[in-house]
């Protein structure tokens, strides 16, 4: 019988001046003392979940998520918490953004996976247990230039950390992808 493996979602990943940039949005807020915010190298925001799959799959998912990417810009204009997860989200959803995770989903059917059935609302978590944070007096305009997506791996420390199965569509144009420290 085959053991669970890792836990993996698709994503994408700020490059270094986009980390830069969110890491001011976050120096805005207020955040109260229970809130666990996330390290700088975490924050991604998730194309797709595909949770605990066997590492035996990995070659195959690694091949089978390989789809047309056209580079686009996407630009962080609102705070907001959800629940007590404070968020940074989008306005205006890129077209090219909802294409990619379209065909992310229809090739994660190929693979015989299910992607999740709720409608797509793109965001990248800044903290959770943050009930009662201040949101930022002025919105966030964070323009992030998105060449590239990464199937990743979460391991199952103390803390999540992340590491980059395999990045696509070509590792040399790519954000710097995230890694296990």
């Amino acid at each position: 019988m085959t053991q669970p493996g890792p836990r993996l979602f698709l994503a994408l990943w700020p490059d270094a001046a986009g980390r830069a940039a969110l890491r001011e949005q976050a120096l805005c807020w207020g955040w109260p003392d229970a809130a666990r915010r996330y390290e700088e190298a975490d924050w991604h925001l998730t194309l797709h979940f595909l949770g605990r799959l066997p590492s035996d799959r990995l070659a195959g998912l690694r091949a089978g998520l390989a789809v047309d990417f056209e580079p686009f810009e996407l630009m962080l204009d609102r705070a907001e918490l959800w629940r007590g997860i404070a968020v940074l989200t989008c306005e205006q959803i890129p077209p090219p953004l909802l294409r990619l995770h379209a065909a992310l989903g229809q090739a994660l059917r190929r693979l015989g996976l299910a992607p999740d059935p709720r409608p797509y609302r793109p965001h990248l978590t800044l903290a959770r247990s943050a009930i009662g944070a201040l949101m930022p007096p002025e919105p966030p305009a964070i323009a992030w230039p998105v060449r590239g997506y990464a199937l990743v791996r979460s391991t199952g420390d103390a803390r999540w950390r992340y590491d980059a199965v395999q990045q696509y569509p070509d590792p040399r144009c790519k954000p710097e992808p995230p890694s296990i420290r």
